[in-house]
């Protein structure tokens, strides 16, 4: 099977063929992103990492990815740290990093920044998160982790919970869902609804959308909780966001007598208790782990 994208910038670009392709690569990247194979796939060959925003588990699965397949990485995990400091734009700064890399890795405030960054530079681009958009490798690794557990997407039930309006990650997986046969549920404040145009695309796409602001009207008919933080970085107004911080709290109280698997893309803040970590519904620990050989089958991918 061929794939066909030189860069990575939305969950959009991709057509169901491309994503069934690299969860099976990713599955045979597995054995190789838990030391129990190596390769030297990509040895010799740089990644660049320009995080313009904070980042845990994008960066260093990033990382650890592209060192698993033989390959090194140069970057900066902070612009305060490079010279963007000193006045330096943007444009300049990854023409520069694009000379030195076999492909560049992209997070930043700005929606459209990796899309704009992948008309100017030569390398493969991969978006790791540009402001309110698209995280299109975390949603790889989401349904990555869907199939791992669950043995499959299709016919799956699947809830959507938290700040839907400025969560990067539930717009990219809301598109990737569309490709496939699958119940969605939208759970969220009035004040954090999916954007109405992402709405109307799934409309468009054949998708069957119900939306609600309480989590008890789907939980007994949900196979994955998919549940996001308030983004408080991304309100205009900070008050606002106080006044909805909290609004959904995951407890193990709550899961009781539910078979659905809690999913986050972490970091967390109040949004699930610390009591789910032990319970079998929650997965979000072994999401984190599968962002790296998602990774890696995408770096394969695209660095030639």
């Amino acid at each position: 099977m061929a794939f066909n994208q030189k860069d990575i910038i939305s969950i959009r670009d991709f057509d169901r063929k491309d994503i069934e392709y690299i969860l099976k690569l990713a599955e045979e990247m597995e054995p190789i992103a838990r030391s129990k194979k190596k390769s030297d796939a990509l040895s010799g060959k740089l990644l660049g990492m320009l995080f313009y925003e904070p980042s845990t588990r994008t960066r260093l699965s990033f990382e650890a990815a592209m060192k698993r397949l033989g390959g090194s990485t140069i970057g900066f995990a902070e612009a305060g740290t490079s010279s963007a400091t000193k006045g330096e734009n943007l444009t300049d700064t990854v023409r520069i990093v694009g000379e030195y890399s076999d492909a560049l890795v992209i997070r930043h405030n700005m929606e459209g920044t990796a899309r704009f960054v992948a008309n100017i530079v030569d390398v493969p681009v991969i978006n790791a998160g540009d402001g309110a958009g698209q995280h299109p490798t975390q949603t790889m690794l989401d349904l990555y982790t869907m199939k791992r557990i669950l043995g499959r997407i299709d016919d799956l039930r699947i809830a959507l919970v938290g700040d839907l309006k400025y969560g990067r990650t539930v717009h990219s997986l809301a598109y990737a869902l569309a490709k496939f046969d699958v119940d969605v549920s939208f759970v969220s404040p009035k004040e954090l609804k999916m954007p109405h145009e992402i709405l109307h695309d799934l409309s468009k796409s054949g998708v069957d959308v119900y939306e609600t602001d309480s989590i008890h009207e789907v939980l007994d008919k949900t196979d994955v909780l998919y549940v996001t933080r308030i983004q408080k970085e991304r309100f205009p107004d900070p008050a606002e966001y106080l006044k909805i911080k909290g609004a959904y709290t995951i407890t193990s109280k709550l899961l009781e007598g539910s078979d659905a698997i809690v999913m986050h893309p972490l970091p967390r803040i109040d949004e699930i208790s610390h009591d789910v970590d032990n319970t079998p519904q929650g997965r979000y620990f072994e999401q984190a782990f599968y962002g790296v050989p998602v990774r890696m089958a995408l770096l394969k991918s695209v660095i030639k």
